[in-house]
């Protein structure tokens, strides 16, 4: 029942992860320029993502290889919801900052997925986890530029889809920290 309930969890913090991620790939420059910042910058800091992403990789390869791969987990899950609080109050001035979270965080996440799913369950189940994570995972890229396309108003601009990226990864790190909780729990059981 744990087990079960730690996978579910998993696969809900990656889609998230996933959804979050394509829709802003989709839609940075425009989400950017909304809050505040040109056209130059808005390409410009659009591009510090895929170098961010390498950064956020090297990052996990290299210093956090020496923790816990949960920590590492946590870290990783908690770097776009900080940068995307960070822009919405703060908008333009601090657009490099959330680009640079927002890329490390993925990066960082291409590795800890690979990394931490044999600590939520036995490893004899780590390949069915991995399969069952390509299904939500794929409606989730598939989804999100549609639906943060569909929260987009000339009034509002991207602030309710914005709230709503910030409110899944909010939701999402919660998830991953219960599933952390309980993994835990069953590696404490374990003789």
């Amino acid at each position: 029942m744990r087990r079960c309930r730690a996978r579910r969890s998993l696969a809900f913090v990656f889609a998230v992860t996933w959804f979050v991620s394509t829709a802003m790939a989709a839609h940075l420059p425009r989400l950017l320029q909304a809050g505040g910042a040109t056209l130059a910058v808005a390409v410009a800091v659009g591009a510090l993502v895929g170098p961010a992403q390498v950064a956020g990789r090297l990052l996990e390869f290299g210093l956090l290889r020496k923790v816990h791969p949960l920590l590492s987990a946590r870290l990783a899950a908690l770097m776009h919801p900080l940068g995307a609080a960070v822009f919405a109050l703060l908008g333009a001035p601090v657009a490099t900052l959330f680009a640079l979270l927002h890329g490390a965080g993925n990066g960082m996440v291409t590795i800890v997925k690979g990394t931490v799913i044999a600590q939520y369950v036995d490893r004899d189940h780590v390949a069915s986890l991995n399969g069952a994570l390509g299904v939500p995972m794929a409606l989730a890229r598939a989804a999100a530029p549609l639906m943060l396309g569909l929260l987009w108003t000339r009034e509002a601009g991207y602030g309710r889809g914005l709230a709503l990226l910030l409110a899944l990864s909010v939701v999402a790190v919660a998830a991953l920290l219960g599933a952390q909780r309980l993994a835990l729990a069953r590696m404490r059981r374990r003789p």
